[in-house]
């Protein structure tokens, strides 16, 4: 086993790119403590300040994703100058294997390592890859997966599922006690979750915001996560009714641990992390898919546990009439929440990312002589 090597992990963007990546780094040097990772990121992108506080250097190119104003035109400009740049920083570093986990960077240093013949991996969150996963994964030497039947999209022989590797401390660890005390609720009253991601979610916050005079009324708690550019209306909102001492609206959830531990069922967009860890957790819940999303991944993502029984979906579009009714149908069924929780386990794989490592080992990625690895576009 070559217990030196040098590994770029390239992604980012957002946090659900940037956890598993730097889990995946943490599972590498738990396996190789003398490795040497280095990030490629996209410039002016949140990794390019997570990574560094996590220990690892990173280095940023110049690129960014579609949009539907004029900055997309200077696109196929950043796309050719990231790779070309890439490509620097692979020639300078040398590394033994490029990882790609998603996100604005990864692309190009997946282009630049094929180019080079250095090996790849490409760790694929959703259930429907994107355009340039399905593109780099022809020449990729593994490919680790989170969903059955990807064949589809990628060689049979080059997937292994591993599911999605996610961020340090974030099962479900203290009692309902305390975390009811954490977040001043009552342990006896059914607690439901809504997450939107770290900038909130607007479709959510607008469902939530049309009923919400219905807690008025109900048992039901809520902790909800609005993000930073909704607090203040949700809080306004919230105090005119009276309901401080049932629902908690918080810019951003620090102990997820404790919102967990407290949650009968939980609302949430349907990114791939976002679907991982409620499955470690096993929490009944209600999808809103962001329907912006690239190619309509999070439906996707959302409908395979819904045909699993494993979750419900309420649409973007369906928030303001539907969360709600929906919300407090799940909470008043207990048996609908045990088949739920059961089947979303079913999806969990806790050990990702050090099977993802292995997977990079044993795909003679990292190197284990006395084998040689084929260029990796053979």
């Amino acid at each position: 086993m070559k217990e030196n090597p040098k590994v770029v992990i390239s992604g980012g963007g957002t946090g659900g790119h940037i956890f598993p990546a730097i889990a995946i780094a943490d599972a590498l040097k738990r396996r190789l403590p003398e490795a040497d990772i280095l990030f490629i990121g996209a410039k002016g992108r949140m990794e390019m300040e997570r990574v560094p506080k996590a220990g690892y250097p990173i280095e940023g190119l110049w690129i960014s994703g579609m949009t539907k104003d004029l900055r997309s035109l200077s696109l196929p400009i950043k796309l050719i100058d990231s790779i070309n740049r890439a490509i620097g920083i692979l020639k300078r570093f040398k590394p033994d294997v490029v990882i790609g986990v998603g996100g604005f960077a990864s692309g190009p240093t997946l282009m630049a390592a094929n180019y080079l013949h250095i090996p790849t991996v490409i760790q694929e969150q959703n259930s429907y890859p994107g355009k340039t996963n399905r593109n780099v994964g022809r020449k990729a030497k593994a490919i680790c997966v989170a969903y059955d039947h990807m064949e589809q999209w990628f060689p049979k022989e080059k997937i292994h599922l591993t599911g999605n590797p996610l961020r340090a401390n974030i099962a479900a660890t203290g009692t309902r006690a305390e975390a009811a005390e954490y977040f001043n609720l009552d342990p006896e009253k059914p607690v439901a979750l809504l997450v939107g991601g770290s900038q909130g979610a607007l479709g959510i916050n607008k469902g939530i915001s049309a009923q919400l005079k219905t807690f008025k009324d109900s048992e039901m708690q809520l902790i909800w996560q609005t993000g930073k550019s909704y607090f203040d209306q949700a809080n306004e909102e919230v105090k005119a009714l009276g309901i401080e001492d049932k629902v908690k609206p918080t810019v951003f959830i620090d102990r997820m641990d404790l919102a967990y531990s407290v949650a009968d069922v939980v609302v949430s967009r349907a990114g791939a992390m976002s679907i991982s860890e409620l499955a470690l957790v096993q929490k009944p819940v209600i999808f809103v898919p962001l329907p912006t999303a690239a190619e309509d991944h999070q439906t996707k993502n959302a409908q395979q546990l819904v045909e699993a029984e494993a979750a419900m979906m309420v649409r973007n579009a369906e928030t303001e009439t539907e969360l709600i009714p929906a919300l407090l149908a799940l909470v008043a069924d207990g048996e609908k929440q045990e088949k739920m929780k059961a089947n979303i386990g079913k999806f969990a794989r806790p050990n990702a990312a050090d099977d993802i490592v292995n997977v990079i080992v044993d795909s003679c990625l990292v190197g284990a002589a006395p084998r040689v690895c084929p260029p990796a576009n053979q």
